[in-house]
């Protein structure tokens, strides 16, 4: 029964994860899912990954809430240091949750750089300390939660621990392919076309050159 439990919870918490490396890596395939006549009316792709979002909080609490009611119902730990550690865990994890949705704003949680937007680079805190600060709160919020209501039993960092590693692959898989111009590299880039269009203005051909319009650099996401 608990085998099936624990299977169960990793496919449907797995569910998530992979939602989000698709939108990730494959912008305009989702783009063009969003645009199908029956998901359409939701909006456009930032609002469907927002309602997304919210659906798979709601499947996550699911799962949670299931896995403890199989295993005897939520319980508050009897451990003070317990207690307090959990505490701890949840309200950092808070905090840099709403940090992130303050930084970034709607667009920017809800991947709108995959999407075309053009948001400036952030680098303040949450930022300036961690890559992923969004995906680290959640982690230490999910080990708060089970600390303070499993703990001692044997259970009790199971799932926390498998969601640990799907946070960890999904913000790793999740790197690759960003949107042309959203980043530093595609900066770095037409940059170097910018001083390679001075270069041959400097030449002979320098009256013909030199009325090409600077390409201007991008602004850098906040992802």
């Amino acid at each position: 029964m608990i085998g099936w439990l624990l299977a169960g919870a990793a496919v449907a918490l797995a569910a998530e994860r992979a939602c989000y490396v698709w939108i990730a890596r494959a912008p305009a395939s989702f783009r063009a899912w969003c645009a199908r006549p029956a998901l359409a009316w939701l909006g456009d792709p930032v609002d469907v990954v927002e309602i997304l979002f919210c659906a798979f909080k709601v499947l996550q609490a699911a799962v949670f809430a299931a896995w403890g009611w199989a295993h005897g119902g939520p319980e508050l730990t009897r451990s003070r240091w317990a207690l307090g550690v959990a505490l701890v865990l949840v309200v950092a994890g808070q905090i840099l949750n709403v940090s992130v949705f303050y930084r970034l704003g709607r667009i920017g949680v809800f991947f709108g750089d995959r999407f075309g937007h053009r948001l400036p680079w952030c680098r303040a805190f949450p930022f300036s300390v961690l890559s992923h600060p969004q995906y680290v709160g959640a982690v230490a919020t999910i080990w708060g939660l089970f600390l303070a209501l499993r703990f001692p039993h044997p259970d009790w960092s199971a799932l926390p621990l498998l969601e640990t590693v799907y946070y960890a692959v999904g913000a790793a898989l999740e790197r690759g392919h960003p949107v042309a111009g959203s980043r530093p590299g595609a900066r770095r880039a037409l940059r170097g076309a910018r001083r390679a269009v001075a270069r041959v203005g400097r030449g002979p051909r320098s009256r013909a050159v030199r009325g090409v319009p600077r390409v201007p650099a991008p602004a850098r996401d906040r992802r």
